[in-house]
């Protein structure tokens, strides 16, 4: 027993840990992306992240909840070597999300209006579509990418994205130098989609040359093979996995529109940032353990082993237990 959960802890290390440091870099962008933003004064701040608030509420929460879809799907493929539902599903997803991303084009750019409707002030209406203009480039690579990133994870090979990431990550310093020189707060909003397309790019080889080393995974097929079955399965998982994300992420970008409540809204809204970008280190830990879960529990049950399923899930319990408290005590030091 005790061996088994040994074995069960590395596993879920060797998939979590790249999990953990992709994440903390991603959420690291985040943070260069408004320290740049900062630097092009206050109000730019403040329409800037106002506009990325808007941005996460409406698109990338509707863009990554359904693409947590494929973590059951991929992952219980996977444990029963199923690699055609996985091919199927990879592709079904990234045509979902590029449709979905057509209304949210849309709704970004009205989004003054939508702000002026919520009584706030032009000025900073107009500068959050702005950005949110240069921004938009985004949907589309965001709906490759975070396909891509699920494909991946649900078959616990968390290094390339981890890899990948820290390249991109690493890039996104120096392209925002340049681009917030030329272009000013909209170079910024055009670094953020620069630095996911590098990832993209990257992970995309990877995957072109993994599958072609593995011909016995590249001749299943399945990348065309959809019928209307198919895209109804998908559908119905969608929505609730949507929502679950959705409502998670929404708890916070509504504090930074209701902050525009306050008599001071610029300084509000500048300070409710900087704090969010603390908080996201607690997230991002606690997001790459759910993914590791999600990944070891439908590997699991794709093989039809419940009992390995339910030995994963009480494992990363008392890991997270452990992770939460000791993130805890760190802060408080």
């Amino acid at each position: 027993m005790t061996q088994s959960i040994v074995h069960e802890l590395k596993l879920q290390m060797r998939i979590g840990l790249p999990l953990v440091a992709m994440n903390l870099l991603w959420f690291g962008k985040i943070t260069t992306t408004s320290v740049f933003l900062g630097h092009q004064g206050k109000v730019n701040l403040a329409g800037g992240s106002l506009g990325f608030s808007f941005a996460n509420v409406t698109g990338f929460a509707v863009l990554y909840g359904i693409s947590a879809t494929m973590e059951p799907i991929c992952g219980q493929a996977f444990g029963a070597k199923n690699f055609k539902l996985l091919h199927k599903t990879l592709l079904m997803a990234v045509l979902l999300l590029l449709l979905i991303s057509i209304p949210i084009s849309l709704l970004w750019l009205n989004v003054h209006k939508i702000l002026i409707a919520f009584d706030l002030k032009e000025e900073i209406s107009s500068i959050a579509k702005r950005y949110l203009i240069y921004l938009l480039p985004d949907l589309p690579v965001l709906s490759l990418l975070c396909p891509l990133k699920a494909y991946l994870s649900s078959q616990g090979v968390t290094l390339p994205i981890m890899y990948t990431t820290a390249t991109a990550t690493s890039l996104h310093i120096p392209i925002n130098i340049f681009l917030s020189r030329a272009k000013r707060m909209e170079g910024v909003a055009m670094a953020v989609w620069i630095t996911d397309l590098i990832v993209v790019i990257l992970l995309t080889g990877y995957v072109i040359v993994s599958e072609g080393l593995k011909e016995n995974k590249w001749k299943e097929g399945g990348w065309l093979d959809q019928d209307a079955q198919d895209w109804l399965k998908l559908l119905k998982l969608s929505v609730p996995c949507c929502l679950t994300v959705c409502l998670e992420w929404w708890c916070y970008e509504i504090l930074v529109l209701l902050a525009w409540r306050l008599p001071n809204p610029v300084e509000s809204v500048s300070a409710l940032i900087i704090v969010f970008n603390f908080e996201y280190l607690l997230f991002a830990v606690m997001l790459s353990l759910g993914t590791c879960l999600a990944t070891r529990v439908s590997n699991e049950l794709g093989a039809n082993n419940p009992k390995g399923a339910y030995r994963a899930a009480y494992t990363m319990l008392a890991v997270a237990v452990v992770s939460r408290i000791g993130m805890h005590w760190g802060f408080s030091m």
